[in-house]
């Protein structure tokens, strides 16, 4: 069966053509790219990527299959999907599903066959943009470019209150949940800790109700200062009980303590991203997947700048001692990798324990 012709049209006009893959249907997103050369599943399945269009650039995706208890959510959350290539025939012993199923199941629209090098180096040049996938190459893009990410957080966050780990744990974690990735999770209740998960519109006097030992601020989508609401309730939280903020957690809290977040011109999203850690000089090798950054000048004098990216030296974490939380722009749980960063975890659980070393 000969596959259909479809365009994918830029807001400055540029128009690529490919073939369609996965589900039918037109759909205008923010288009980003990710270095991930495996994790595909994970990337599929990240709340973070809400309303954005996304490019692999590793160019054969899906010879693994789709693997249901390798998913960071219950369902996919990008707008769509590009690939230079994608696997009709995967191989793996616990593939379930091929990609291009998975995505017609789950009605996301894909592409393939286009040249994501070309594609990457546009959105590198030009910066992180809007497009549109069609039938026919668009002329009237007013659409296209008026579109924005809105509501982002409320719509991947968990619809419910829901409980994780031993009930007799010895500590209490409260996962406060802004599009978290189940990952997140797992390391907490690996750790031996009793995780209750709550919605992004829970207040900090309901947090608080939880009596927990701990607080997690989770990752998540969009323009972290759309989100007025949380960052009040973080600074009513602030300095009550030990905090660790993940990516938009990371940011959110900035917030909270009057620091600023502004626009990447393409952001970090990738398997492969160097982060420097200024007091030992270590360098992590993170995942990531980010389009705003903290400003590291708008934090000092409240928090200390603690981890770098290396590449363009920009925030990647921050401590605030006083307040007995820290918090990092990169994912310590990466999932399929890689696992450099995992002893924040355990720096989490010091500091919840009454350890002064991290605290």
């Amino acid at each position: 069966m000969k596959a259909e012709k479809v365009y994918l049209t830029l807001q400055n006009g540029q128009v690529f053509e490919g073939k369609r893959f996965g589900a039918d249907g037109e759909v205008v997103g923010e288009l980003v790219f990710t270095t991930g050369m495996t994790g595909y599943i994970e990337t599929l399945t990240d709340p973070s990527y809400f309303g954005q269009i996304v490019i692999q650039t590793f160019p054969l995706i899906g010879n693994y299959g789709m693997i249901d208890s390798d998913n960071e959510s219950k369902r996919p959350y990008l707008s769509a999907y590009i690939v230079r290539e994608y696997c009709e025939k995967p191989s793996n012993f616990r593939c379930q599903e091929k990609i291009d199923d998975y995505l017609r199941r789950k009605n996301v629209v894909g592409i393939y066959g286009i040249d994501t090098r070309e594609l990457t180096k546009t959105v590198r040049e030009a910066g992180v943009m809007n497009a549109a996938i069609s039938n026919k190459p668009l002329t009237d893009l007013t659409e296209v470019r008026n579109y924005m990410i809105c509501d982002a957080v409320r719509n991947c966050t968990c619809s419910g209150v829901y409980e994780y780990g031993a009930e007799n744990a010895s500590r209490k974690v409260v996962l406060w949940d802004f599009g978290a990735k189940e990952n997140i999770v797992r390391e907490l209740v690996n750790r031996g800790n009793r995780v209750i998960r709550v919605p992004s519109w829970y207040t900090a006097e309901q947090i608080l109700a939880l009596a927990p030992d701990g607080l997690m601020l989770t990752n998540g989508p969009g323009d972290p200062a759309e989100n007025t609401e949380i960052i009040e309730n973080i600074r009513k939280l602030a300095g009550k009980l030990p905090i660790f903020g993940i990516c938009l957690g990371h940011q959110l809290f900035a917030l909270a303590m009057g620091g600023k977040t502004k626009k990447m011109k393409y952001g970090h999203r990738g398997a492969n991203q160097p982060v420097k850690e200024l007091r030992t000089g270590i360098v992590y090798i993170s995942s990531q997947n980010h389009g705003y950054e903290v400003l590291a000048d708008s934090i000092s004098g409240v928090g200390e700048l603690s981890f770098i990216n290396v590449n363009d030296g920009t925030c990647e974490g921050v401590e605030y001692p006083d307040l007995r939380a820290f918090t990092v722009q990169f994912h310590p749980e990466a999932c399929a990798g890689p696992q450099d960063a995992r002893d924040l975890f355990d720096r989490f659980m010091d500091a919840m324990d009454g350890g002064k070393d991290h605290a």
